[in-house]
């Protein structure tokens, strides 16, 4: 029988866009290019966004043209919330996925992209294309995907339509967010099976935010729902700023990495870089939080 081949997504740009002290560009560097030597699949490096909205993530151009990829095969997603945002994404040379946040929450979507959720259906109608056609993935983060925090009307339906409405638009890749660690495990399993049994040709992944002491039951939920691509952060810092003041971690990755290969999946990590990343984390994320 074939093994199951993961997708696992390193996120430092969700790791450090809540700091509330500046990471300065050569550490952004020095940490990311320690990133790239790990394994992991995808690197969710930075965001091409409005540096009001966002400063910690200013320098993410400047940042993504210093390293040195030659030895790494871990590919480079990116974050945009506009137009001007998505032009820069496609012309970065090291951009291999661009992603957006779009919301199953109308509030959320305001807050996150001032926008409402059809206006930012609207003003992405042609970006996978426009991706694909520079040799570039398109994604979007389904922010909110199971439940809100603000009363905002949430099914499992709605998750469905929205997806739908993206799969019309040629969107191939879609991330269901628990953007404030909201979901419970059953709901995890059923809101993913939902889509991926639905959408079959759509790349379907799970970006989880969880407390310390219930992320075992998501990732459990997770890997029992038969996803593949799965996204956390080292140490499980992060979260969202544009959500609530009280910010829910990732997942941390190496709970993924440790939780799968304690199942006998075999996984291209190299563990001297992940304990080098882990020590240049816990020395960073301590010295900026």
């Amino acid at each position: 029988m074939t093994q199951k081949q993961y997708v696992l997504v390193e996120c430092p740009r969700d790791a450090m866009q809540g700091l509330r002290h500046w990471v300065p560009t050569e550490e952004k560097i020095a940490y990311l290019q320690v990133l790239l030597g790990v394994g992991f699949d995808v690197l969710d490096a930075g965001s091409f966004v409005s540096p009001q909205a966002i400063p910690q993530m200013k320098d993410t151009g400047e940042v993504l043209r210093a390293l040195d990829y030659t030895d790494s095969l871990t590919r480079i997603s990116v974050v945009v919330a506009n137009e001007q945002g998505f032009s820069d994404a496609l012309n970065h040379p090291s951009v291999h996925r661009v992603g957006f946040p779009l919301s199953v929450s109308e509030t959320f979507q305001h807050r996150n992209t001032h926008r409402s959720c059809a206006q930012a259906l609207a003003m992405m109608k042609n970006w996978s294309e426009n991706a694909q056609s520079v040799g570039k993935e398109f994604m979007v983060y389904l922010s909110m995907g199971f439940g809100n925090p603000y009363g905002d009307p949430y099914t499992m339906d709605k998750v469905v339509e929205m997806v739908q409405q993206l799969a019309d638009q040629g969107v191939g890749y879609v991330a269901l967010s628990d953007t404030v660690g909201l979901a419970l495990p059953i709901e995890i399993e059923a809101v993913y099976q939902a889509v991926h049994e639905r959408f079959t040709s759509l790349k379907v992944g799970l970006h989880l935010h969880a407390h310390p002491s219930r992320a075992e039951a998501k990732m459990l939920a997770a890997l029992d729902s038969g996803c593949l691509w799965l996204e956390g952060a080292l140490l499980g810092y992060g979260g969202c700023p544009m959500a609530n003041d009280d910010m829910v971690g990732n997942i941390p990755s190496e709970l993924w990495i440790q939780m799968l290969q304690s199942k006998g999946y075999s996984l291209n990590i190299r563990q001297e870089a992940l304990h080098q990343a882990q020590w240049m984390a816990t020395g960073l994320f301590s010295k900026y939080h």
